[in-house]
């Protein structure tokens, strides 16, 4: 990198390392909250400073990331991965994976609607399903 970058928003920051597809996603995630330092709502505007440790939430997705270098302009994935460090704690990231990996109970076709002792039979499944996981 040729000349050292001096001020940086954080909306373009996380644009830049591909945390968000567009910079307006960015800002409008800044406006709405879900970008936040030290536990402080910030505006999209706010400066980037190396070591700050941003929390930001993409749906069901919570990320806590640490800025390890700053970048104007967006890179390909691998230089943008170097800028930060992902401190997401292993359970965030573990519940996260495993709402797609929940199994989904489906009905065969013209089977009409479940009985009360189908209803009963597949609530204690899922019981049964979730109390392994935990």
């Amino acid at each position: 990198m040729a000349k050292e970058i001096e001020k940086l928003r954080v909306d373009k920051y996380l644009w830049a390392i591909r945390l968000f597809k567009t910079r307006t996603l960015a800002t409008e995630a800044c406006k709405a909250g879900k970008v936040k330092l030290n536990g402080q709502n910030i505006k999209p505007s706010a400066i980037v400073k190396i070591g700050d440790v941003y929390q930001v939430s993409k749906g069901i997705e919570k990320k806590q990331i640490e800025v390890v270098g700053l970048l104007e302009n967006r890179v390909d994935a691998k230089t943008a991965v170097t800028m930060y460090k992902d401190l997401t704690p292993v359970q965030e990231t573990h519940s996260f994976k495993s709402m797609f990996y929940a199994p989904t109970l489906r009905r065969d076709r013209g089977t009409g609607r479940p009985t009360k002792k189908d209803r009963r039979e597949t609530d204690n499944l899922m019981d049964e399903l979730f109390e392994e996981e935990d």
